[in-house]
């Protein structure tokens, strides 16, 4: 089995497994593995909630915020949508709902209220409603003919007070998303089509949206009767060949920070959906990763997801009083540190003194970054807790290791229980890129062997227009014969194509903005 940690010592290797498979399902009943339920899993804030669980296009999954380490002189902000997107799951690949709002919001004075607002809404475009087909060929731009269902976006900056409204500026407007990757006949260089998804808006910003790999890298393999009955199976990234849908956008640090004086802002990302009255009703929202799974109850999943960072006094108890160390200590005696938990309240209620804490801060659930610290040349995965203060939890770099810092804080690190707990997934399982959007390119539908009898680069349009060509009457009937073959084919490759269709969800509830 891979080792978990380094200096705590053999006898936690069964409670660092536990830990990671209690973050991922958003807690265990202390009565043991008998209780676990099936489907209850969730990653980051994949699938956290009861509601949010059967929408998956309304999902945040992650928010990342670091400064950006080629351009030092802005944010780069990344919030993934629609968790566990399988490659291949056509023929109706992952889009952004066109009833949405997908916001991420800014907080630059530390009053738990965003001062700023960077809206994303989407339309979805169809070339050809008589095809099932997402493309119609090989796709080599984001404006091919032959690429059949296509996404564009605008961006409105909405700066508000006391959540009103002041000032609503386009920033873009009818921007091409990148597409699903289909595989490699359909897309044969999608690194082409990603370069072109990536566009400069007005103010200064830069933005992409579209598919990417998932960022998020952890151990999940809880469900399979913990880690297969033995506590033998740890250390595989069971987020690894999933993809996600992405928004990244880099502004300047002069624009969402209150001043070079008070450089540290808080941010946060949210879903609206329109309701049947035409309103919209807030969804889901994610700062900080993992709250909604192990620190809030059941009871309060779905009103945290609707909820506003300044209200979120409503949720204290559980943040000062959490029940992960709870069922720690029940089921492997180890004491849980001791309540109130003022230490998890001054990291991510808060920020950390000195670095990433405003002044007269009011307590909210917000991802804080100190824009004034420069990126680390040399990231530690840590983040904070191995000085590196670019890092986690001051914002959340693509490479940080959020589950093994979160379970380290969560088990008393700060408060004098020292410890190196995690889950044997240290990195994720793509590299990332060193320049914006930074995301990995999505896993590719064609992941896979090519079929028999076809060989790397072939061209399906080619394929097709031979096979269809009339028959040659001196060959023999050997034009009959390829029709039928290549008939057969397209029979097979249309049943291949059919896949699931996304769950829709509605709520009602009127929003300020």
């Amino acid at each position: 089995m891979t080792p978990l940690f380094s200096r705590s010592g053999a006898r936690r290797t069964g409670l660092v497994t536990l830990i990671c498979g209690a973050l991922a399902a958003g807690g265990l009943a202390a009565a043991g593995v008998a209780t676990l339920e099936p489907g209850a899993a969730s990653a980051s804030s994949h699938r956290e909630a009861p509601l949010i669980s059967g929408a998956p296009q309304y999902d945040n999954t992650d928010l990342y915020a670091f400064v950006s380490p080629d351009k030092p002189d802005t944010t780069t902000i990344v919030a993934d949508w629609v968790p566990f997107e399988e490659p291949a799951g056509g023929p109706n690949f992952y889009t952004f709902a066109d009833d949405a709002q997908y916001d991420i919001h800014i907080d630059n004075n530390g009053d738990a209220q965003g001062e700023l607002l960077f809206r994303y809404t989407f339309r979805t475009h169809t070339k050809n409603g008589k095809t099932f087909l997402y493309n119609t060929g090989p796709v080599t731009s984001l404006d091919d003919p032959d690429l059949n269902v296509t996404q564009t976006y605008d961006i409105d900056l909405i700066r508000l007070k006391n959540q009103h409204v002041v000032s609503d500026t386009k920033l873009a407007d009818d921007v091409p998303a990148a597409p699903s990757d289909v595989g490699k006949a359909s897309m044969p260089d999608y690194g082409k089509l990603r370069a072109q998804a990536v566009y400069k808006t007005a103010g200064g910003a830069t933005t992409f949206a579209g598919q990417a790999d998932d960022p998020f890298f952890a151990d999940l393999r809880v469900f399979d009767l913990l880690y297969g009955g033995n506590l033998s199976e740890v250390g595989r990234d069971t987020l690894k060949g999933y993809n996600v849908n992405t928004i990244a956008l880099q502004v300047p640090n002069s624009l969402i920070r209150e001043s070079a004086e008070q450089p540290v802002v808080g941010i946060w990302s949210t879903t609206q959906r329109r309701n049947a009255q035409g309103y919209y009703a807030q969804v889901s929202r994610l700062g900080n990763p993992l709250v909604n799974e192990v620190v809030n109850p059941q009871k309060d999943k779905d009103r945290f997801n609707a909820s506003q960072p300044w209200n979120d006094g409503q949720f204290l108890k559980n943040v000062t009083d959490p029940e992960l160390p709870k069922l720690v200590e029940a089921i492997y005696k180890i004491k849980a540190p001791a309540t109130p938990r003022n230490d998890l309240v001054d990291v991510f209620l808060k920020g950390v003194k000195g670095l990433n804490q405003p002044p007269g801060v009011r307590a909210a659930e917000e991802l804080r970054l100190n824009t004034s610290i420069k990126p680390s040349m040399h990231p530690k995965r840590l983040g904070v807790l191995d000085g590196d203060n670019a890092g986690f939890p001051n914002g959340r770099r693509l490479t940080d290791d959020v589950i093994d810092a979160a379970l380290q804080v969560m088990e008393g690190e700060l408060v004098g229980s020292k410890n190196d707990l995690g889950d044997a997934v240290d990195k994720n399982d793509k590299g990332f890129g060193k320049y914006f959007p930074y995301v990995a390119e999505p896993t590719s539908g064609s992941r896979g062997p090519l079929a028999k009898g076809t060989t790397a680069g072939t061209d399906v349009r080619s394929q097709l227009g031979d096979a269809l060509r009339p028959a040659d009457s001196s060959s023999g009937g050997s034009g009959t014969t390829t029709l039928i073959a290549a008939s057969a084919a397209s029979g097979a490759a249309g049943i291949l194509l059919i896949g699931t269709a996304l769950a829709w969800w509605r709520r009602r509830i009127r929003r300020p903005y």
